[in-house]
């Protein structure tokens, strides 16, 4: 379960309570007064990088989670949402499995440009982390890989943690960029 541990009305007073409280996780709203919330995000995120920070907010524009997403937050949600999917939402940011939907990742990785790599540049990825590799880039949630795949969840978390590691990767957005930049997956 979660515990509100502060409450800020800026991006000043979130990063005082970042300092005073060190939360897990943050619900930022990207308008505030003074300090923005996309400016907070990043203040906080180059302190406390540990600190799970999920931007919320009334707009769909697609720049407002890109910028998000660059200013190092790990989730993104729109106040209209039914409250059980933002419980959902959020308790899947606090154990690093972050759902995203095939629409969002493919809005994802539309804005990005395909970096060119070397054709002869071998994978470090064995068969079975490729498997997964796409199936992430796909959206898909670790309990849904794990029923497709016929493996435990945790087999195919302890594969996420070798693939980040093999590829020097930090998250789930960087990985579904890289798998396509590879031709893992076509939007």
């Amino acid at each position: 379960m979660f515990e509100i541990v502060g409450e800020a009305s800026n991006g000043e007073e979130a990063i005082y309570w970042t300092e005073q409280a060190m939360p897990d996780m943050i619900l930022m709203d990207i308008n505030m007064k003074e300090m923005g919330g996309l400016e907070a995000t990043k203040a906080i995120k180059s302190k406390f990088p540990y600190v799970k920070i999920v931007m919320v907010t009334v707009s769909d524009d697609s720049s407002h989670l890109f910028e998000a997403l660059k200013k190092g937050a790990q989730g993104y949600l729109r106040k209209n949402l039914n409250p059980s999917a933002w419980l959902e939402y959020l308790r899947a940011v606090a154990i690093d499995e972050t759902p995203m939907s095939q629409e969002l990742a493919q809005r994802i990785l539309s804005e990005f440009t395909p970096i060119e790599k070397p054709k002869t540049e071998e994978s470090p990825l064995t068969s079975r982390e490729k498997e997964i590799l796409t199936l992430v880039a796909k959206g898909m949630l670790n309990k849904d890989i794990a029923a497709q795949l016929i493996i435990s969840e945790h087999t195919v978390k302890n594969h996420l943690k070798n693939i980040l590691q093999k590829l020097h990767l930090a998250n789930r957005v960087q990985l579904a960029r890289y798998a396509y930049e590879q031709g893992y997956y076509q939007v």
